[in-house]
């Protein structure tokens, strides 16, 4: 791993680390601001699987575990991708909950939100930034794809070889019957 990864990865995980063990250890605070977007989810995906719970405090104690859980494996470079992209997931229902700046009245806090939404922004851009990231490895689509093409490139050149070999075969069954007749003439009257 790189420097860069070695510093940026932790510094990229450290607010989703803090969030989320304070989300689990203590969700009460923010269970009402999270409570109409908990409302909306619980609803639209609660209604089709039994996985989430439905109450607002177990949902905000759920998302802090995962922000808590992906922040921690992307600090320490264990699953990156799959920690970025969790976190990607978690952020975007935290900041529609805490920071929807939209719907303030008051000039100064609506500012403030507007800061806070825009750092999300920001964050949600760093981790699909680091969801992406192959730490300059060829992805798995692309190896796939260039596995594909050297899989029919030796399918191709062993139907040639193949075809060539019948072709060898053929050309000395040929010579051989040709020959046959050949010698068969001489003995004929």
């Amino acid at each position: 791993m790189t420097v860069l990864r070695k510093v940026a990865r932790p510094l990229l995980a450290s607010m989703f680390v803090s969030g989320g063990y304070n989300a689990v250890r203590d969700p009460a605070p923010l269970v009402p601001v999270a409570e109409p977007v908990t409302d909306r989810v619980s609803s639209a995906i609660g209604r089709r699987t039994s996985l989430l719970p439905e109450d607002p405090e177990s949902l905000v104690r759920l998302n802090g575990a995962v922000q808590l859980g992906a922040g921690l494996l992307l600090a320490l470079g264990r699953a990156p991708r799959l920690a970025s992209a969790a976190l990607a997931v978690t952020l975007v229902p935290t900041t529609l909950a805490a920071h929807s700046f939209w719907t303030i009245e008051d000039p100064e806090k609506r500012a403030a939100q507007r800061i806070q939404f825009l750092k999300n922004a920001s964050l949600l851009g760093g981790l699909l930034i680091a969801a992406a990231d192959t730490h300059g490895k060829p992805s798995l689509a692309y190896r796939t794809r260039h596995a594909a093409g050297h899989a029919s490139d030796a399918v191709t050149h062993q139907a040639h070889a193949a075809a060539g070999r019948v072709g060898d075969v053929a050309g000395s069954a040929v010579e051989s019957v040709t020959g046959a007749v050949e010698a068969a003439r001489k003995h004929l009257p």
